[in-house]
């Protein structure tokens, strides 16, 4: 079933009336089991009958046909439905197949995914075909369409980009508009375009998300009023409360970078906040490792130890984002018509599942990783290892900028005035400062300039994993760069540390340079080896991960290192533009 497009085939629907008659018997009972009523908002027993990849009938009934049924004896078990991750960035070096699939073993079986690196890797009718091959993955997946690309492009690419935007916001696996990242553009450059292109979300009766980290109510209400339904960037109890008094449905988030739910959960308990309604839990795209304790039944977990009400946690990861997604009629709840995403459980306390049925089928049983294994072809859609047809020459690395990025903490910037002497072939260990170089995944532009803070003794580290694709090149030492550079291009792509001339660490990123292929498990510890090395080399920070990536995100004060030049952020001015290589 193509769940995207809301509909079985009458043949179908028709089998599942024949199960209730008894002409059909159902794939899967759940019997004698203690399951969520989300409507009712109560715990029941009862038996719950599956065919195929949906559930047919939930009640006290057994039914009367069980030729070639799996019975699953229910009792002591606690059947909720899948949990529903909302807002995923699914590129954090993991891809969205190894998410989905590490997701379902932890009971999240949706995931409403970014679009954002299919804009950059991909053509826009490239990118659909993979969509529709993500529909083999057991999880239900849905996608966001961005109105803007998180940075400042180059006019032509800026263009090109656009123009694949609207069939976005129209295409039937994407069900919001957003995260708007670009909303001061918006609200204070009064763009038109974004503007239109919301309320067509809008009349397409989808979502439309902003991303207002530390928004007045002033701003909250004006980006009301031209057209946001939700936000995840809530950092208090306070920011919750004060989204919801003004109608936003509220992302309550636990991530990498902000770890806040523990506070935000408790804080609410504090104010004995009622409007759980409006909430729903997301890890907003975290690093492989933060996944270690698990994705939103870690968040039900952390409610319920603040002291949420019990059923009140399981409904923000299930009908409660459902609905607001307009969703519910096929997610978020087991009831009739809706698609067999069960979790079982050892008790309600416990909301990590020792068992997940996935459009019907196992994922997980018992503690075994039972899934049936998928594989996707990337190839279609070009998502393949990065191949360059252009090299780098220690010369093109002169740094003569008067100005460099200063970090602040592992994403923030600030500019600097640089004083160091950067025509030597290695900067000092007595500083802090490194090379910081940006490269055009096309090979026809650069920005040379330095940052300070990343590092204060490693040669290099070469990055295809970025907000665009493009290059990045850091370190104490040009040859070492060059190497770095040239090891990261024979992977194909990917993160490549370089010291005193040899290869110390590396991290393929198969799939287009972004994206690593490996199994997560496996990917956690790789991330937990780099960010070891990057430690020993002076790296004070938490995510390196995310400074990556975030170099060039305008999205963030105060200075960025973009395709178009170093730019301060908050006057949209390009300090020294990117030169022509």
């Amino acid at each position: 079933m193509n769940e995207q497009r809301f509909r079985w085939r009458n043949k179908q629907l028709r089998d599942h009336a024949d199960v209730i008659d008894g002409n059909l018997a159902p794939t899967k009972v759940l019997k004698h089991i203690t399951y969520l009523n989300v409507f009712l908002k109560q715990w029941m027993t009862g038996n719950i009958w599956i065919f195929e990849d949906r559930i047919v009938y939930v009640g006290t009934e057994m039914p009367p046909n069980l030729d070639g049924t799996e019975i699953i004896e229910g009792d002591g078990d606690y059947a909720v439905p899948g949990y529903i991750e909302p807002h995923a960035h699914p590129f954090q070096l993991y891809n969205p197949q190894s998410l989905a699939e590490y997701a379902a073993w932890t009971g999240t079986t949706t995931v409403i995914n970014d679009n954002l690196m299919w804009l950059f890797l991909t053509d826009k009718k490239k990118a659909f075909s993979l969509l529709e091959e993500c529909m083999k993955l057991p999880v239900s997946m849905f996608w966001w369409g961005r109105f803007d690309f998180q940075t400042t492009l180059r006019e032509e690419k800026q263009e090109k980009l656009e123009e694949q935007l609207p069939e976005w916001f129209t295409h039937d696996a994407v069900v919001q508009g957003g995260e708007l990242t670009a909303w001061p553009e918006l609200l204070y450059g009064k763009d038109d375009q974004i503007l239109h292109w919301m309320q067509e979300v809008r009349k397409a009766r989808k979502r439309v998300e902003g991303h207002l980290p530390g928004a007045s109510e002033n701003t909250l209400t004006k980006m009301k009023l031209l057209g946001l339904d939700g936000d995840h960037e809530s950092m208090t109890a306070d920011d919750v409360v004060k989204r919801v008094e003004l109608g936003y449905e509220t992302g309550v988030r636990h991530s990498s970078i902000r770890p806040d739910l523990p506070q935000i959960m408790e804080g609410l308990v504090e104010k004995d906040f009622q409007a759980f309604d409006r909430l729903m839990y997301t890890t907003d795209g975290s690093t492989p490792g933060f996944y270690k304790d698990g994705v939103i039944d870690n968040c039900i977990d952390i409610a319920l130890k603040a002291g949420i009400p019990e059923i009140e946690a399981y409904l923000m990861a299930t009908i409660y984002p459902a609905r607001h997604f307009g969703l519910d009629e096929r997610l978020g709840a087991l009831a009739p018509g809706h698609i067999a995403h069960v979790n079982l459980l050892d008790s309600k306390d416990r909301p990590s599942p020792h068992s997940v049925l996935a459009k019907g089928e196992w994922v997980k049983k018992r503690e075994k990783d039972v899934h049936t294994k998928v594989k996707l072809d990337w190839a279609s859609a070009e998502i393949v290892p990065l191949s360059l047809d252009w090299s780098l020459g220690i010369e093109e690395l002169q740094f003569s900028m008067p100005v460099g990025m200063d970090m602040v903490n592992d994403v923030i910037m600030k500019p600097y005035a640089v004083e160091s002497n950067t025509s030597v072939e290695q900067l000092p260990e007595t500083t802090n400062e490194a090379f910081l170089t940006l490269l055009d995944r096309e090979g026809t532009w650069k920005v040379n300039t330095l940052l300070r803070g990343f590092t204060s003794s490693l040669g290099a580290l070469s990055s295809s994993y970025s907000t665009t694709g493009d290059i990045i090149l850091l370190g104490k030492s040009k040859e070492d760069m060059v190497l770095a550079f040239e090891r990261m291009e024979e992977i194909g792509g990917g993160i490549v540390l370089v010291h005193d001339k040899k290869v110390v660490f590396e991290m393929p990123l198969a799939y287009g340079g972004m994206m690593s292929r490996e199994p997560f498990e496996e990917l956690m510890e790789q991330e937990s080896v780099l960010k070891e090395k990057l430690c020993e080399y002076g790296y004070c920070f938490g995510d390196p991960v995310y400074t990556l990536f975030f170099l060039s995100s305008t999205h963030l004060p105060y200075v960025r290192i973009t395709p178009r030049g170093l730019m301060d952020v908050k006057k949209k001015e390009v300090l020294f533009p990117a030169i022509m290589r």
